[in-house]
């Protein structure tokens, strides 16, 4: 299965996208650059900030369009730390 990224936030929460990443790929999943051509699509953000939590809300609605289409299922994961 084809899964996609989108890594919102801090440079910390692109380490987090990256280890989820490798968990996908050990797991013999396909990792592509666009959402497209994605069966699974992973979104990692924070919400700690307003304007954050509205990009956030932003890009769920966008990568939900691909639902309509190719994907099959919009993971949505953030990190508290």
């Amino acid at each position: 299965m084809n899964v996609g990224f989108v890594s919102l936030g801090c440079s910390k929460n692109l380490v987090v996208t990256e280890e989820v990443i490798g968990m996908f790929k050990e797991n013999n999943f396909n990792i592509v650059n666009n959402e497209k051509e994605a069966e699974i699509i992973v979104i990692n953000t924070c919400g700690f900030i307003e304007s954050a939590k509205q990009e956030a809300i932003d890009c769920i609605f966008e990568m939900a369009e691909y639902k309509k289409k190719k994907c099959k299922y919009l993971i949505v994961i953030r990190m508290f730390s």
